[in-house]
């Protein structure tokens, strides 16, 4: 077995975490409450998102959220890669 990189998965997951939450972000944008609403409910096993959802979002915070989801993203890589290769020595 190879060792794990930590800081190249760190950043494949975590530009892969930003890849989708701006996504989430442009689903919002483009289709509106209702359907966005229905989408999350599908996605979370009959949870109703309904009564905490909100679709005036400020661009300040998602920016922020980018940015933390993929700082969070890039952690959990080099956490993970770092655990690999130490048990793998």
């Amino acid at each position: 077995m190879q060792l794990i990189h930590a800081n190249k998965l760190g950043f494949a997951i975590g530009a892969t975490g930003a890849i989708f939450y701006i996504g989430c972000n442009a689903v919002m944008f483009v289709v509106g409450k209702n359907a966005t609403v229905w989408l999350f409910n599908s996605l979370l096993h009959g949870l109703d998102v309904s009564t905490i959802f909100r679709m005036e979002i400020p661009i300040s915070e998602s920016i922020i959220g980018i940015v933390l989801t993929f700082v969070l993203g890039w952690l959990m890589g080099l956490l993970i890669a770092s655990i690999y290769n130490w048990k793998l020595k």
